[in-house]
């Protein structure tokens, strides 16, 4: 089964950034969907962006547009989250997650998903 391990959260100042990782362990990603959701304090968890890895297309939320970028580096089997610019509204867990590689409509929405890390946190101050 494939497991998802998230490093690279912690501290950082408004206008700061971070990268994020998302290493599998157990499967090498070849065509699945990979993503990244954030849950803030007393919040649903949200959606923020994905990469097909079986082609390197990505998608973006709205909120994190032109400022975050999701890539894949198949050495390490691991999906990245660079995250630039950040504003105190980016605070929250991230979590990383991925289907298992059968194909999927869209990929937004959870259902897509079948496997989840632990969660990193990213907590930016003013």
């Amino acid at each position: 089964t494939l497991h998802l391990m998230e490093s690279g959260g912690g501290s950082v100042q408004a206008g700061g950034s971070r990268r994020l990782s998302c290493t599998a362990s157990g499967v090498t990603f070849s065509t699945n969907l990979v993503g990244w959701f954030r849950q803030a304090p007393g919040k649903e968890r949200d959606w923020v962006a994905s990469i097909y890895t079986g082609g390197g297309n990505t998608w973006y939320a709205d909120s994190v547009k032109g400022r975050f970028t999701i890539s894949q580096n198949d050495a390490k089997n691991t999906v990245y989250l660079q995250m630039n610019s950040l504003k105190p509204e980016d605070t929250a867990m991230y979590y990383c997650a991925a289907d298992n590689g059968g194909g999927f409509a869209t990929p937004q929405p959870e259902y897509e998903y079948n496997f989840w890390g632990q969660g990193t946190q990213v907590t930016v101050s003013s």
